[in-house]
């Protein structure tokens, strides 16, 4: 039997000393396999955004031990944490982190620099990746030109341009519209479908989680249910 992408065992995090020690994640086990779209919810302070950063390796547990497909993520250095995310996990955020005077391909192209991809094959990767988010026509137009749902297309397909194994979605359409959002959403699920593209997106929205697969929901640094979305649960074999 495989291993599962993502795995945390006894994962926990606390901040501050004494009796101002927060319990953000108290002893959490969890497994995601990969081709799952998985929603993560919970109220303020209930220890979904601690998770997610802690799987996208960017926070550590106080103890416990975080699994990366088989990698013991917690035993790399800062360096060998920062090459890890670079070479496995796309982020999107909710508020596009785009260089708003600098153009769609320009974004996308970031990215690849940090991995010394030479000017000429960037270009290629950053312009046939907008044409997947169905911006083919948009790369030479700044960030600020966009409306924001083409600004969301723009951040998956920088998140998407370095072929990750994992998106992590930190409430990507918290400044979308109600009809941006349900775009924005369908297509997360045909990236899922078509593509067996792992996504795992913190969202305090009930029906944006509807759109998951399966809804992960925690309450006090704990998991209070975990719970397969049968109309969405289907993931590539």
């Amino acid at each position: 039997m495989t291993h599962p992408l993502i795995r945390f065992d006894q994962v926990r995090k606390t901040y501050g000393t004494g009796e101002g020690m927060v319990h953000a994640l108290a002893g959490v086990d969890l497994a995601i396999r990969t081709g799952e779209f998985v929603a993560v919810l919970g109220p303020s302070g209930s220890g979904k955004s601690t998770c997610m950063n802690i799987m996208g390796a960017l926070d550590t547990p106080t103890a416990g031990r975080y699994f990366f497909n088989g990698v013991d993520v917690g035993t790399l250095t800062r360096d060998q944490r920062a090459i890890f995310r670079r070479d496995n996990i796309g982020f999107v955020f909710q508020g596009f982190n785009l260089l708003k005077r600098t153009t769609a391909v320009e974004n996308l192209e970031l990215p690849l620099i940090y991995r010394g991809i030479p000017h000429a094959e960037r270009r290629r990767m950053a312009v046939e990746t907008l044409a997947r988010v169905g911006l083919a026509d948009r790369g030479h137009h700044t960030a600020s030109e966009l409306s924001g749902g083409q600004q969301q297309r723009v951040a998956i397909a920088r998140a998407l341009v370095t072929n990750p194994n994992v998106i992590f979605a930190d409430e990507p359409t918290g400044n979308l519209d109600s009809h941006r959002t349900h775009e924005i959403m369908a297509f997360f699920i045909e990236l899922n479908r078509k593509n067996g593209l792992t996504i795992v997106m913190v969202t305090h929205e009930e029906e944006v989680a509807a759109y998951a697969g399966r809804q992960i929901r925690f309450r006090d640094g704990h998991i209070e249910s975990d719970v397969i979305n049968a109309k969405r649960a289907g993931v590539p074999a």
